[in-house]
This record gives structure tokens, C-alpha cells and sequence, in this order.
């Protein structure tokens, strides 16, 4: 929604009415609604914003992908309600995971037991790389 329309009915017609507060204050000329123009608060940059849904749906808590991405929790929940976001259930697997630089990457998946019988998601994170890896619960 662009910042200088209505928000009672989303028209661009508007005049200007006043000054409240230090904010311009506008009246709709469609409904007669009076508003002033919302604050702009701190922009999280999309590669981010898709970051925490991705890592929220390979598994990972609210709690962690703050702790990794930096992002608060909250702002991922959020995210999360907007989009509709469902996270498929597997009970049969649990994810770990792991921050690597590109050589501990390759040293990693040198050893073909890191890897055997579960699935892993390698993902680019800053300079560094995410290793998702689903094992079976062992019973």
C-alpha cells in the first residue's frame, strides 16, 4: 500500500488539511476520512525476510533464527502469520544445524558419514554457509 493514500478506502484523492503533531494531516476527497501520512519505521531487507521464512520452514525455532540472522524472534512470527507460512510436520526427523565457512564446508563433505542417511540443505548465510542436516530420531 503506497504511504499517501486513504487508508479508510485506498484513494489517492486527497487535499492537504493541517499540520499535526509535526505530520502533514490529509482529508480524503472520496470519504471524507481524515489521516496523517504513517511513519516509516526501520526496513528489513527482503534477503533477510525470505532467509527467516526458509530456515523457519527447513525446521529451525523463532529463537534460533533470531540468534543466527540477528532478526527478533517477533519479527519472524510476524512473518510468518503475513505470508501464512505452514511448516509441514515430520515427526520421524529432527534438524541440526551448522554455520560454516566455505573450507570447513569442504572439509565436511569429505567425510561421507556426516552425510549418511539423512538430508542436508546447504545454505548461503553472509559469508558463511548454513548446513541443515535431518537425521532420524534413533529409538
Amino acid at each position: 500500500m503506497k504511504i499517501d493514500v486513504c487508508p479508510n478506502c485506498n484513494s489517492d484523492h486527497k487535499i492537504k488539511s493541517g499540520i499535526v503533531n509535526d505530520r502533514q494531516r490529509y482529508k480524503c476527497k472520496k470519504c471524507n476520512y481524515f489521516f496523517t501520512v504513517n511513519k516509516i519505521g526501520k526496513k528489513i531487507d527482503d534477503y533477510y525476510v525470505n532467509k527467516s521464512l526458509q530456515l523457519y520452514l527447513e525446521g529451525l525455532t523463532y529463537r534460533e533464527i533470531e540468534r543466527i540472522l540477528g532478526i527478533s524472534h517477533v519479527s519472524v512470527m510476524n512473518w510468518v502469520k503475513k505470508y501464512n507460512i505452514k511448516r509441514p510436520n515430520s515427526a520421524n526427523y529432527h534438524p541440526t544445524y551448522k554455520i560454516l565457512n566455505a573450507a570447513e564446508l569442504g572439509y565436511y563433505f569429505k567425510n561421507s558419514e556426516n552425510i549418511k542417511g539423512a538430508g542436508v540443505i546447504v545454505t548461503e548465510l553472509g559469508d558463511k554457509f548454513m548446513l541443515i542436516k535431518w537425521e532420524r530420531f534413533k529409538d
